[in-house]
């Protein structure tokens, strides 16, 4: 082979040699800048994010401004009072223009005052409408207060019970002297009886719950079938209960009974009253206004 052969088949081996490096290069770098194609990528994934940032910052005024008429209504007002009156409402609804958020809700310090009314007012709506049951109720416990009293005078009775109005709902208390209960003993006396006869009839027809407490004076029980305060007055609350049952047609789930000892006293120990009248039965009319309507019993009785 000449020469000339030579050389040229060591140029084309030298020019396939670079060739193979300069692709291997090419290869390298391209591998390399990969990464700025995901860069690109989260770059303008970002941008994105904040434009969509920007753009849920701002709010169309008129839209917020028939939002707070919508939550005025809801809150039981049908306008609500701005700096300015109900034209500037008006002017402000009718701008395209949009509000920073960044500022408070609507963007002015009104707008909070104005929610803040708006709530106020929907308390004193809720109050109002407390009151009205409290006074609803305590009506209804003066009718049973009167059929009873009505009941028990025709029998000449009439200071036998008294009447107050509590938490719970209408408290009739009967003193128990001797002509309702002997002494240390739960069996109704006739007395007794003519006293549950004028009770029971008045409050047999209600949907109410009964609760029936009975309590002692602070002088010890004497008798073996009582050996304590305790026994005695749960017995005559449940001789109580056992008579509305069987004689005035009280269904048993409407009534419970309770004994409460000498706890719960009407009069202090050294008071001269409290031998006597520490010593009764109550007869409870329990309300069924949730709790926090029936604290409200006791002052509108005192109104009514």
């Amino acid at each position: 082979m000449s020469g000339g052969a030579h050389a040229a088949k060591g140029g084309k081996q030298g020019m396939h040699a670079k060739g193979k490096k300069h692709a291997a290069h090419d290869e390298e770098h391209e591998n390399h800048e990969r990464w700025l194609v995901s860069y690109a990528d989260m770059m303008t994934l970002l941008m994105v994010l904040f434009i969509v940032l920007f753009a849920i910052s701002q709010v169309d005024q008129k839209k917020f401004a028939e939002l707070k008429n919508g939550l005025a209504v809801g809150f039981g007002s049908p306008s609500v009072a701005f700096d300015g009156g109900e034209a500037s409402l008006m002017e402000s609804s009718d701008s395209d223009s949009p509000m920073d958020m960044s500022s408070g809700i609507g963007g002015t310090t009104s707008d909070a005052t104005a929610v803040q009314e708006a709530v106020a007012a929907k308390e004193r709506a809720s109050a109002s409408a407390k009151q009205k049951a409290a006074q609803q109720e305590v009506a209804n416990f003066e009718k049973i207060k009167s059929q009873i009293e009505e009941s028990l005078k025709k029998d000449g009775l009439s200071d036998a019970v008294k009447f107050t109005v509590d938490e719970r709902g209408l408290v009739v208390t009967v003193v128990t002297s001797a002509v309702v209960f002997d002494g240390g003993e739960a069996q109704l006396l006739s007395a007794g009886q003519e006293i549950m006869k004028g009770i029971g009839p008045a409050i047999a027809g209600l949907p109410n719950k009964i609760e029936v407490d009975g309590h002692t004076n602070q002088l010890a029980a004497t008798t073996g079938a009582y050996p304590s305060g305790w026994e005695l007055s749960s017995a005559r609350a449940s001789t109580v209960v056992r008579y509305l049952h069987s004689n005035a047609g009280i269904a048993e789930n409407r009534l419970l009974a309770a004994g409460y000892a000498d706890t719960k006293p009407l009069y202090p120990a050294n008071d001269p009253r409290a031998a006597s009248l520490n010593r009764r039965v109550e007869i409870i009319v329990l309300s069924s206004l949730p709790a926090d309507t029936r604290a409200l019993l006791p002052s509108a009785s005192e109104n009514s």
